[in-house]
């Protein structure tokens, strides 16, 4: 099976092209798969302008007409040399599927066709079409994560011959990540805010990157879920450092929760699966979120989540009447809820 992992692609692209002419690039960080067809054009060294040479075609086109992929990657280059030939928003269609397949059973010569697709479930449609060809490669694309957040961090800030501290690392790490593309270009934007700089602070870090309080009201919300205390401390640490309100936190888990209880009435009353359930809600949750709302809808009962809510009321209207407090009341409330989801899921796992 023709197939690399989602760290390897850099070392293999170093080397140059890949002796396979059909190369699928999916995963669902949109960005990094754009990156990195981008990456495979350059080490063609094709000119992706040159219509004679290169060739773009979307899938709504090759579904209706798979044989004009076919017919573009045997097409033979007006000058000679390399032809490119690539496939956007490529899916499990059947003209796609279709067309990739004669390509994968008749590989072209001097043709390299770059497939971009979103998030493909293994062992199904176009992966596994592409993983079991000869002639085919796949490069997975998943959100960045530890050492890749952070490789990409230092190329960047190394460019920009700028140095972080721990602290704002930490922190940038921290609020990146769902989309190459997008941490590139917050990053990039961080460094030149900083320029001039020699060394770039965490204060800086939160008066550049724009979502850094939305993205850590969502990680505290997903620590509550989690029972995660040490995760929920620090980003409530990080909300209050970015000058919000903790209310926000507290109003956004409270939202969180009542959403909670109409997916567990179908777990529990129409006998859903957890997975399906989640499943069902789309781009309404964010996928890095789904794993904590899969594992605290199995973990919630009804009665425990009716009973959260309360809780959550409750220190809502403690807020107002002393709007003083409203930090240290939510902060309380949300750690007492944390400590309530980690027991859930010891009695869950029991």
């Amino acid at each position: 099976m023709a197939q690399i992992k989602a760290h390897e692609f850099e070392r293999l692209i170093a080397k140059g092209l890949p002796p396979q002419p059909i190369v699928l690039i999916y995963g669902p960080d949109r960005g990094l798969v754009a990156e990195r067809a981008a990456s495979l054009v350059v080490a063609s060294k094709v000119d992706a302008d040159d219509p004679f040479s290169a060739v773009r075609l979307d899938a709504v086109t090759v579904n209706s007409d798979p044989g004009r992929l076919v017919d573009e990657a045997r097409a033979i280059s007006l000058f000679g040399g390399l032809r490119l030939v690539r496939l956007l928003g490529a899916g499990n269609d059947r003209g796609v599927l279709e067309a990739v397949g004669e390509l994968a059973n008749n590989p072209p010569s001097d043709c390299l066709v770059v497939i971009e697709a979103g998030d493909l479930k293994k062992g199904t449609g176009l992966r596994k079409l592409v993983e079991e060809a000869k002639a085919g490669l796949a490069v997975p694309c998943y959100a960045d994560e530890g050492r890749s957040v952070n490789e990409l961090i230092d190329s960047e800030m190394s460019a920009a011959g700028l140095r972080l501290t721990s602290a704002a690392r930490e922190l940038l790490a921290s609020l990146i990540g769902g989309d190459r593309l997008a941490s590139r270009g917050e990053i990039q934007k961080l460094a030149l805010y900083a320029q001039g700089k020699d060394v770039v602070q965490e204060e800086d870090v939160l008066a550049v990157i724009g979502d850094a309080s939305a993205l850590s009201v969502d990680a505290a919300v997903d620590a509550v879920l989690l029972g995660d205390v040490e995760a929920l401390d620090l980003s409530l640490r990080r909300i209050m450092a970015s000058k919000t309100s903790v209310f926000l936190a507290l109003q956004s888990c409270l939202r969180q929760f009542q959403a909670l209880e109409t997916m567990r009435a179908s777990v529990e009353q129409d006998g859903k699966p957890v997975g399906n359930v989640v499943a069902e809600q789309g781009r309404r949750v964010h996928f890095r979120r789904k794993p904590a709302l899969e594992k605290a809808l199995a973990a919630w009962r009804m009665d425990a989540i009716g009973q959260a809510l309360t809780h959550l009321q409750a220190a809502i209207l403690e807020t107002r009447r002393r709007p003083a407090l409203e930090d240290a009341i939510a902060r309380q409330a949300l750690l007492a809820l944390a400590v309530r989801s980690a027991r859930a899921a010891r009695l869950q796992r029991a």
